[in-house]
């Protein structure tokens, strides 16, 4: 790619759920021409009266706009939109980017950098990481897969939504770091869960054991964030446990596929498919930790 983006060249974007409507949002605040489709007039219309355009199909932004960033919920629906009825295939033109920071598999970004290769299109794997808040504040961590090209001249318009940009390899590596990162933060989550139960069963006050150890090695974001949670019952999403399952199954999957072996994934996920199985997948994940203490009580 020859090119760096500018706030002259209209932006598109497609996904405006609770992450992609906060990095719209951002992009709009930091001066971004914004181009975006919707299938649903609730989705469309914040962004839409903060300033953006709304197109008609993915294949009509795609022939306005040489960017498109995707937020999606699976690998279905970013192969839908890529390559299904008036999708962006039929629009984007030779030197065009997509960037999908949805969370999908890594076999699945790499099929659909294929597909879009002989067009003349760059697809970028770039998974983001830091929630709805950090959506809504411009923070995210984003993990990117692809050409160093094409990732230098994006720097600038993906840093309205990410403090974080780093590249991490070809394209499907992007996806390989974000299934680490949540197989990583699924296991940390359920050591923080065992401590506070342990706690509770001593008589000890929680939110004084968590302050200890905030002051010691077992110190991590998940004890001060999701380990808060936890105690005080908050388990307002945030990002949704039937989302974090689908991805720790993605991690699976694709360790299966490499001949890996992973033990405290397995784990995490089967006690956050009960916890879906339970009617509480639209919770924030960190009810894992509930259903720790619901376990330990039983």
């Amino acid at each position: 790619m020859d090119q760096v983006f500018d706030r002259q060249q209209p932006v598109g974007f497609i996904g405006l759920g609770v992450m992609g409507g906060g990095m719209a949002q951002c992009l709009l605040r930091q001066g971004w021409k914004l181009q975006v489709f919707a299938r649903r007039d609730e989705a469309a219309r914040p962004v839409v009266d903060a300033g953006a355009q709304r197109a008609p199909s993915p294949a009509a932004l795609a022939r306005d706009c040489r960017l498109v960033f995707l937020c999606l919920s699976d690998d279905a629906a970013v192969e839908q939109v890529l390559f299904g009825e008036a999708g962006l295939a039929q629009g984007l033109a030779a030197g065009s980017c997509v960037v999908d920071t949805s969370t999908i598999a890594a076999s699945s970004a790499r099929a659909f950098a294929q597909r879009l290769a002989p067009r003349g299109v760059t697809f970028l794997d770039a998974p983001i990481s830091g929630g709805q808040q950090g959506a809504e504040t411009g923070t995210l961590a984003c993990m990117i897969g692809g050409p160093a090209d094409a990732v230098a001249a994006l720097r600038e318009v993906m840093g309205a939504f990410c403090k974080a940009i780093t590249h991490v390899g070809e394209v499907g590596a992007g996806q390989t770091v974000k299934s680490c990162n949540q197989v990583a933060v699924a296991g940390a989550l359920l050591g923080v869960a065992d401590a506070i139960a342990l706690a509770r069963s001593q008589g000890v006050d929680p939110k004084v054991m968590r302050e200890v150890l905030l002051g010691g090695t077992a110190r991590s974001f998940v004890l001060e964030k999701h380990g808060q949670r936890v105690i005080d019952g908050d388990y307002q999403p945030g990002f949704r446990a039937r989302l974090m399952r689908k991805d720790l199954r993605i991690a699976l999957a694709t360790a299966r596929s490499a001949g890996a072996g992973l033990q405290g994934a397995v784990l995490a996920e089967r006690l956050v498919d009960e916890l879906c199985e339970s009617g509480r997948g639209e919770l924030d994940w960190a009810a894992l930790g509930l259903l720790v203490q619901e376990k330990g009580q039983g």
